[in-house]
């Protein structure tokens, strides 16, 4: 397949509304924009895990393997469930523009981005199905999927960006700070808590 297909493909993944997006989202309108970056760049890592899953076939035995399906796939659903309802519990403090903007913060926003986006097996089967599409027979396999692999994720993360800076946007605008700000969280919250639900409830292809 062509190039422009991939990245047509790509850039139709990246905009997919998921876990990621979420999550940074709420992490910027409930801790600014300093954490919503570095939550960005904890799921940028967390995609290069699961190129390098793809690249290695460590993909391939957790799709043949029910049982390691199973598990990281009720522990990445439970997870997404309890930072949702974290999110959606935290909202008053939202509402009031409070923020933590140290380093302990953002440290914590990098690395929840990338347990986030490490915990989603739908992402790791994606790539295990998609990459290898877009391969030619010619050349070795896994320096290919580690290159499309990781445009994947530069597309990904460059729109997690985006979302960051257009949900900061959004909150700076207008007097109405507050009324954006619990929407936000809400959509956000309930927005992780549902894609968990979903992942837990998931069956794994055949």
């Amino acid at each position: 397949m062509s190039l422009v297909t991939f990245l047509l493909a790509a850039f139709l993944l990246a905009i997919t509304p998921g876990p990621g997006i979420a999550y940074v989202v709420a992490r910027t309108v409930s801790r600014g924009r300093r954490e919503g970056l570095a939550s960005c760049l904890g799921t940028g890592v967390g995609g290069m895990a699961h190129v390098l899953a793809a690249a290695l076939g460590l993909s391939v035995l957790v799709a043949q393997s029910a049982m390691a399906f199973n598990v990281i796939k009720y522990i990445g659903a439970a997870y997404l469930v309890f930072l949702g309802i974290r999110i959606l519990m935290s909202r008053d403090r939202t509402a009031q523009g409070v923020e933590v903007s140290g380093s302990k913060g953002v440290h914590r926003a990098f690395l929840e981005g990338i347990v986030v986006e490490v915990l989603n097996v739908k992402t790791a089967l994606f790539f295990l199905a998609f990459l290898p599409q877009f391969a030619l027979q010619s050349e070795p396999l896994i320096p290919q999927l580690a290159m499309l692999g990781s445009v994947c994720v530069a597309l990904n993360t460059a729109v997690d960006v985006v979302a960051v800076f257009a949900a900061q946007k959004l909150l700076d605008s207008g007097a109405a700070r507050a009324a954006r700000a619990r929407w936000l969280t809400r959509f956000s919250g309930g927005t992780m808590v549902g894609l968990g639900i979903f992942l837990g409830l998931a069956r794994r292809e055949s």
